[in-house]
């Protein structure tokens, strides 16, 4: 089985690519390596992935691990992606770049609509004209922007979004039943809860919280720490997307072309617990700053996984406490030498 998975040299991407290397399939990975943060974070996954020729012409090829190669792309520009399915033939898409972060969405808002819209576009257009029996891409939980109706089901009504990050989302959902219509093709939307884990997002709170515990900085809690989010250990995030590449879409009984997905722990954790936890694998106090809402935010999130779990036996499996604990190993060794993370 060969599969382009886009975004490879993000957090999910990596997780994503060793997790399809493992399973023998053949994985072509392509990324812009943009500057929301810092590069060399996503330099260092691709060099885990085996890639260490990293001078990273655009449209050249570089080879990694047996199985894996990666190329660098801008899923926005319709040549570069266009050229990509000219070279190669792929099973399935598993499409997870996207210009990401809701507060950012408020500043950037064409990056979003160039990354996310067009370049989502860019994709369905060369499924479409390459015959790709299949595309799993990724969603998000913001869609469902401040419902209270929990947990989350896909079958409750997201026409409310409360960013442009989450509407770029949606409409990303509305495009793929649009394609998934006219042209037969199955599209697989997997709706993403709070991730976390090694090799994280640098703007995300646990990378944030880590680095002002460690140095003894406040940290931003907001909504005065009155929140709770459906925390979810990377591995099995990619266990789950890979069970919905690796199965033919056809044999899942009772699914449409169309389908959308939670794809979560089921399972929502206070943020302080969260940081609790954290203080007591970094074995320091954190400095709390409180402060009100963010735009954009949401006070909760919970995941309704019934179905994913249900169609692809997929089965979140790790604890917070393990989940954090390798979180933090793996942050203490890689500030050593990253110093400015």
């Amino acid at each position: 089985m060969k599969v382009l998975l886009t975004g490879a040299a993000g957090f999910i991407g990596f997780f994503v690519a060793k997790a399809l290397i493992e399973q023998g399939v053949e994985v072509v990975g392509i990324d812009d390596l943009n500057d929301y943060y810092d590069p060399q974070l996503k330099k260092d996954r691709l060099g885990e992935l085996g890639v260490d020729d990293q001078s990273f012409e655009s449209g050249k090829y570089y080879s990694g691990k047996e199985g894996f190669s990666f190329a660098l792309v801008r899923i926005e520009v319709q040549e570069q992606v266009n050229a990509v399915f000219a070279q190669h033939q792929f099973d399935a898409v598993c499409h997870l770049a996207a210009q990401a972060g809701v507060r950012y969405s408020l500043e950037n808002p064409t990056v979003y609509a160039q990354s996310n819209l067009v370049g989502f576009l860019n994709i369905l257009e060369a499924c479409r004209h390459n015959h790709i029996q299949h595309l799993v891409y990724a969603s998000s939980s913001s869609v469902y922007g401040m419902s209270d109706q929990v947990p989350f089901s896909t079958d409750a009504r997201v026409d409310q979004p409360i960013s442009l990050y989450a509407a770029t989302k949606k409409s990303n959902e509305l495009m793929a039943y649009t394609y998934a219509h006219l042209f037969g093709m199955y599209t697989t939307g997997l709706r993403f809860f709070t991730v976390y884990g090694p090799w994280g997002r640098p703007d995300m709170a646990p990378m944030l919280f880590a680095k002002a515990i460690k140095h003894q900085q406040p940290i931003a809690v907001f909504n005065h720490g009155n929140m709770e989010r459906d925390f979810t250990y990377v591995g099995d995030i990619a266990r789950g997307v890979c069970a919905t590449l690796v199965k033919n879409p056809a044999d899942v009984p009772q699914r449409d072309k169309y389908a959308l997905y939670n794809i979560g722990n089921n399972h929502p954790v206070s943020l302080a617990d969260f940081i609790e936890l954290l203080e007591a694998q970094m074995q320091q106090k954190a400095i709390k700053d409180y402060q009100p809402m963010q735009p954009g935010d949401v006070v909760r999130t919970w995941a309704d996984t019934t179905p994913l779990m249900n169609d692809y036996q997929y089965q979140p499996n790790t604890p917070l406490a393990q989940g954090i604990a390798a979180f933090v190993d793996w942050y203490q060794v890689y500030t050593q030498k990253n110093k400015n993370l």
